[in-house]
Order: C-alpha cells, then sequence, then structure tokens
C-alpha cells in the first residue's frame, strides 16, 4: 500500500466524523429557524459560532483555560503517581487488595461530585478544593486498571524472569509493569477524563475558577449563545486532552 493510501486510511475517519458533526449542525441551524426547536432553549449554531469571538476578547477564555489546565494538570499528576503506586502496592499484597479492592470500585461507582460541601469547609472555596475532588473523582479506575493489568501479566513471561533470578523490584519494572502498561493507560485516560469533568462541574458549582466559572457566568447572564460557546470550548478540550494521552501511550509504547 503506498504511502498516500496508508495517509488517506488515516485521514477517512476523522474526515467523516467532522462531516457528520457539520451535517448535524446543519439539521439543527434548519430545525431552529423554522421554529421546530425553540430558540429560547437552544440558540442557532451560527449564533454559537459567533459567540466565540466574543468570548476570547471580553471573557478571557484563554486565562480561564491555563487556569482550567492547571488544575487539571496537578490533579493529573496525583492521580497518576498515587493511583498506579497504592494499584501496584495492592498488587503485591493480595490480603490487602482482598479488603479493600471492593471500597474502592464502589468509590469508582458513587457520586462524589456531591461531597463537594465537604471539601469546602476542609479546603475553602478556592482551587485545593477542586484538585481535590477531582483526585478523588480520577483516582478509584487507575487503581483498579493498575492492579487488573499487573495481575494479568501473562505467566510465561514470570517465568522467563525467574529463569533469570530476577529480584522483586527487576521483575517489577522489566517484567510486570511493561506488561501491564496498556492496561495502566486505559486506567489513565478515565481518570483523567473523570478528573477534568470535575474540574470544570465543581468550577461551575462553587462559581470559581476557570472554564467552569464562565459557564457559570454566562449562564447567569442568561446569555445562551456564550454558556453554549462555552461548553463546545470544554467539550473541544476534553478532546484534545484525549488525543494527547493517546500519543503520549504511543510514544511511550513504541514498539506496538
Amino acid at each position: 500500500m503506498s504511502t498516500r493510501a496508508v495517509s488517506l486510511s488515516r485521514l477517512a475517519p476523522a474526515a467523516l466524523g467532522l462531516g457528520a458533526l457539520l451535517a448535524v449542525t446543519a439539521v439543527v441551524e434548519f430545525l431552529i429557524r423554522f421554529g421546530f426547536i425553540n430558540r429560547f432553549i437552544v440558540p442557532l449554531p451560527s449564533q454559537i459560532a459567533a459567540s466565540f469571538e466574543r468570548l476570547v476578547l471580553e471573557e478571557h477564555i484563554a486565562h480561564r483555560f491555563v487556569v482550567t489546565f492547571q488544575e487539571c494538570l496537578l490533579a493529573a499528576l496525583l492521580i497518576a503517581v498515587v493511583g498506579v503506586a497504592t494499584g501496584a502496592l495492592l498488587h503485591r499484597f493480595d490480603l490487602l487488595r482482598r479488603a479493600t479492592e471492593t471500597w474502592i470500585a464502589a468509590t469508582a461507582a458513587a457520586p462524589t461530585v456531591l461531597m463537594y460541601p465537604l471539601f469546602m469547609v476542609i479546603f475553602g472555596r478556592n482551587a485545593t478544593t477542586i484538585v481535590a475532588m477531582a483526585f478523588v473523582a480520577g483516582l478509584p479506575p487507575v487503581i483498579l486498571k493498575t492492579i487488573e493489568g499487573l495481575s494479568g501479566t501473562r505467566r510465561v513471561l514470570i517465568d522467563v524472569g525467574r529463569s533469570f533470578n530476577l529480584t522483586q523490584n527487576q521483575m517489577f519494572w522489566k517484567i510486570l509493569f511493561p506488561a501491564a502498561m496498556p492496561t495502566i493507560f486505559v486506567g489513565l485516560k478515565l481518570g483523567l477524563i473523570f478528573a477534568l469533568i470535575n474540574v470544570v462541574g465543581i468550577e461551575f458549582l462553587i462559581n470559581f475558577g476557570g472554564l467552569g466559572q464562565l459557564i457559570n457566568d454566562l449562564a447567569e447572564r442568561y446569555d445562551l449563545a456564550g454558556t453554549y460557546a462555552a461548553i463546545c470550548f470544554v467539550i473541544l478540550v476534553s478532546v484534545v486532552f484525549f488525543i494527547v494521552i493517546e500519543r503520549i501511550e504511543r510514544w511511550l509504547r513504541p514498539a506496538d
């Protein structure tokens, strides 16, 4: 297969997705203009697109994005370090894992966002509350997927390590961790997505921070077009965030 054909095959899914998005947008525009959808509930997509310039010039969305990004980055670092380390520890000590794994899974399914009043009492109405909430929300999937990845290492790889008389640390870093990395990255993706959702959500609830606070401000002003534009920007950030994580995973696993 030629290089051009490979490039086209890679671009085809993205082009199809973009085309479908534009088609849906055009249909929504038509339905609103002809009264099938109430424009006082859903603004015209053309109005939403026109609001982006105002968000940049008047609402300082770039600065708000930096604030949200910093909170997400700090939460992501905490989630990655603590989550992977905790998962490795629970994998190492089976009794501890069996005693706590069910509770961790229950925490992953719990609506932890409802705990924000408690976190505000502990940390105050500041960025620490937002980061702490995102950390709590994103930690369980990383722990669970780390345990799953390490436990799912093929027996033949472990036997090879033992045949070379590897120590516990050598076995972990040379065999278990590399073999578990694909599954660990699944947990990291889930954890970081949960963290981003909670960062924006808590910013909205406590009216503090970056993009979430912007959405709150616009909604309180009943600026529908601006509110929807800000929400679309958050969705775009989420998509870019996910793509970056996938690129990092491919960079760390060049052989795949």
